[in-house]
């Protein structure tokens, strides 16, 4: 009997969970190099698993994959993912029955037998409501993973944001420091000219002007772009001041059909379907509430023996009078949480919609203006050669030619400007139509082997 006994606890005990101290970091984690991020992106249904090459100048695309992986307040977020999962397996478990027993046994009076009792018992209040919860989980699970993927995307937007600031900002401090060259030369020569008397004084006043603008112009660019390499070193988990090569961007074209990708934008973006995902659990919560009116009901059987050796069997049925509380708060409130994520979901979709439309407005306006910046950039140029040319034949004073010099550096200043701006307008519209982003989950090991999706609630 003992050995029944032993087996049946070592039994109990090993579905148990136990405890394992999880000690908090003595240090921080930021990467001195971007060979020591993560770089191995998992595989997934879309695409085998691939490892990022940050040797070689990294494209915007892996870009945005590396931020995923190592952003640090999404490695944070990730945990939500497995509390809800952990919330989910909790709703999935039936409510254990209550099990009762009693023994007496005689200890004077004429002879009789040990009395007992057992009885055992289920809440069927909990049966009913059983679905309406586990809906409702499932919902919450889906709306939380989505909800992560939309992170994931913003993670990524902003890395590659960045990422196309900084390209143009390099080209843009190139050309002006080309620019403040030959405004010094400028300058140098005017001096001397000055200084020999054959110009006044009053004739140096614009270009010193002109300089001073251009520093400061120059200087506050390179702020920003100080600003753009922190956030994106934080943003990769790596150390303030790590900076690293950067491919040219290369940006896709406008799709042709944006009115038809809008009106999918529904099933496509994560946080319109996160919030879908919401509602369909206030809704079940809402359907257990309703079934929640249904007085307390607690069914069970007994078995019992008295003194005199008298075996009885019978049902037990306890419930409630719903005479005061008929859970009237908790249908109340299911019904005001479900309304008020109905609106919540038609105004994000307006502004979703309205958003997308309002960037391809824009990013058609700053197309179309990139496109004459790049030919007056090209027009520039050559009048440049020309007039480079007309300088070496002795036809043109060398001012003139300072002066083509610098007309042809802001035009690759503007070309340079609208190319950063459409660049930033292609990758957000990208992000708003759920376009050139994971589909799936960037997970963890850890989390990724014991991640389960749960069952479609869309």
């Amino acid at each position: 009997m003992k050995a029944y006994i032993c087996a049946a606890v070592a039994l109990a005990m090993a579905g148990c969970a136990t405890y394992k101290p999880l000690p908090l970091p003595r240090q921080a984690d930021l990467a001195a190099h971007t060979d020591e991020l993560k770089l191995q992106w998992p595989a997934s249904a879309a695409q085998p698993a691939r490892s990022i090459d940050v040797r070689a100048p990294i494209s915007l695309d892996d870009l945005g994959l590396l931020a995923i992986l190592n952003d640090p307040d999404l490695r944070s977020q990730r945990g939500a993912l497995d509390s809800a999962q952990a919330d989910l397996l909790q709703a999935s478990l039936l409510p254990n029955p209550s099990v009762g027993f009693s023994w007496a046994g005689p200890i004077g009076g004429p002879p009789a037998v040990d009395a007992w009792s057992v009885s055992i018992a289920e809440d069927v209040t909990s049966l009913i409501t059983y679905r309406r919860r586990h809906e409702a989980a499932r919902a919450i699970f889906e709306e939380v993973r989505t909800n992560l993927l939309w992170s994931q995307w913003q993670v990524a937007q902003k890395a590659r944001l960045l990422g196309v600031d900084i390209y143009w900002n390099d080209q843009s401090l190139q050309l002006f420091g080309q620019e403040r060259a030959v405004l010094q030369s400028e300058i140098a020569q005017v001096q001397s000219a000055v200084s020999a008397g054959n110009l006044d004084n009053a004739v140096l006043a614009p270009q010193l002007a002109a300089k001073a603008t251009l520093d400061q112009a120059y200087h506050s660019l390179e702020l920003d772009q100080l600003s753009n390499w922190q956030q994106l070193d934080a943003l990769l988990g790596l150390q303030p001041g790590v900076a690293f090569a950067l491919a040219r961007p290369e940006l896709p074209a406008l799709p042709t059909d944006i009115d038809a990708r809008i009106d999918t934008l529904p099933q496509r973006r994560p946080d319109l379907i996160a919030l879908q995902a919401g509602y369909h659990s206030a809704d079940a919560s809402f359907r257990a509430a309703i079934l929640g009116q249904f007085p307390a009901l607690v069914l069970g059987g007994t078995w019992a023996q008295d003194n005199t050796n008298v075996r009885s069997r019978g049902v037990d049925a306890t419930f409630d009078l719903p005479i005061f509380n008929r859970n009237q708060g908790q249908v109340g409130q299911a019904r005001a949480t479900r309304e008020l994520l109905q609106q919540q979901y038609q105004v994000q979709l307006d502004q979703a919609v309205g958003e997308a439309r309002a960037l391809q407005v824009h990013a058609q306006r700053v197309g179309a203006n990139l496109a004459e910046a790049q030919q007056a950039q090209t027009s520039a140029q050559q009048i440049l050669q020309a007039a480079r040319a007309a300088f070496a034949q002795g036809n043109m004073d060398q001012r003139s030619l300072a002066d083509f010099e610098t007309a042809s550096l802001e035009r690759g200043l503007d070309n340079a400007t609208l190319q950063k701006s459409y660049g930033e307008d292609t990758i957000t519209l990208a992000v708003d139509l759920g376009l050139g982003l994971p589909q799936t989950l960037a997970l963890p090991t850890a989390a990724a082997s014991t991640y389960q999706k749960p069952e479609p609630v869309l």
